[in-house]
């Protein structure tokens, strides 16, 4: 019998991305379940593997199914799974650990060195029609969440990940930097905690635009607007109490320092081109400022399902395109060619 073959999305090169038949993958683990994926975000790190061939350590050597931000129905189940079944809508969390080492048993499993990561060199990702993944990282949604919202726990994820790191209390003053996937969803995810005042920067009025629909009660175009000014003025020269930086360049990193309140926390989530940032130690250390950093998420995705079904963040606002896997390259582009309207773009696997 010819050996079943399905349509995947696979990164030979740089700039040289393909819709391609790969085989059919089974069930081998009695613990795993066979998704048919629905849709699937686009990411800034697949771009970045599009456009750079690597991210850090991790180089593209060989071919390579992109994408990680993934939702489904799953179609076959392992003969030990029970709590799932097959025609169950789930969210896949990218992320399997080892489960064993001492990150592991100490519930930061995002730490954990071993971790198998969806899209990431040499594991291959989620623009594939079948994807086999563990059930244990594999989450039923609730009814009223589509596969698009369940596509959009993950970054929302990094958002909750990184409230959960900065130990924000109820009606904190927080500052945002960067208005992007990542930057909203950490708005909201603040907003769902008892957030406050919260103040957002980007370049793009757009995403500023969508950012006051979602919560913000200040934004501010760092491209016409000083930022530093703005900030501190909002604050009464107090600064904010919670500073998260998510743009992931060495400018925003910087103004973290200028903008966070004595005492206060800043949280590091974006990842840049630059390995070495400057930052005004002296301040930070007179100031007594925490700086938190953020790698992933852990135990996230059951209270971010929760958040979506009882609508207490809006995931369908941010998502901005729609595409066809065969139109995956067009897709990846998006952020691109059009940042001015670009914040998160789909791939509808199934369509």
């Amino acid at each position: 019998m010819a050996e079943k073959m399905i349509k995947a999305a696979v990164l030979h090169k740089v700039g040289d991305l393909r819709v391609e038949e790969v085989p059919m993958p089974e069930i081998t683990n009695d613990n795993d379940v066979l998704v048919k994926i629905g849709t699937v975000g686009v990411c800034g790190s697949d771009v970045h593997y599009y456009t750079h061939g690597r991210i850090g350590d991790f180089v593209v050597e060989a071919p390579l199914i992109l994408g990680h931000e993934s939702a489904g129905v799953v179609e076959e189940v392992g003969s030990g799974v029970t709590d799932l079944k097959p025609g169950d809508r789930v969210a896949i969390e990218p992320g399997v650990p080892c489960g064993m080492c001492r990150y592991c048993r100490d519930g930061r499993y995002n730490l954990c060195p071993d971790v198998v990561f969806l899209g990431t060199p040499p594991v291959h990702g989620a623009y594939v029609e079948y994807l086999v993944h563990p059930a244990e990282f594999t989450y039923k949604l609730a009814d009223n969440v589509t596969l698009a919202e369940g596509a959009m726990i993950e970054p929302l994820s990094v958002g909750l990940q990184g409230v959960k790191m900065s130990g924000i209390r109820a009606g904190d003053t927080i500052a945002i930097l960067g208005g992007g996937p990542i930057g909203l969803a950490t708005l909201q995810s603040a907003r769902a905690c008892g957030a406050g005042v919260s103040i957002i920067t980007d370049l793009y009025d757009f995403r500023l635009d969508l950012a006051g629909k979602l919560g913000a009660t200040h934004t501010i175009n760092a491209k016409s607007d000083d930022v530093e000014a703005a900030i501190m003025d909002l604050t009464n020269g107090i600064g904010a109490d919670v500073v998260f930086e998510t743009a992931g360049t060495g400018r925003t990193m910087a103004q973290t320092v200028d903008v966070v309140r004595t005492g206060g926390t800043i949280v590091l989530i974006g990842l840049g081109g630059d390995d070495m940032v400057p930052l005004n130690l002296i301040r930070l250390i007179i100031n007594e400022v925490a700086i938190k950093t953020v790698s992933r998420y852990a135990n996230t995705y059951p209270p971010g399902i929760a958040l979506a079904s009882q609508g207490k963040v809006d995931l369908k606002s941010m998502i901005t395109g729609e595409f066809p896997l065969a139109e995956v390259e067009t897709a990846l582009r998006q952020s691109i060619d059009n940042p001015e309207s670009t914040i998160k773009t789909m791939v509808n696997v199934s369509s």
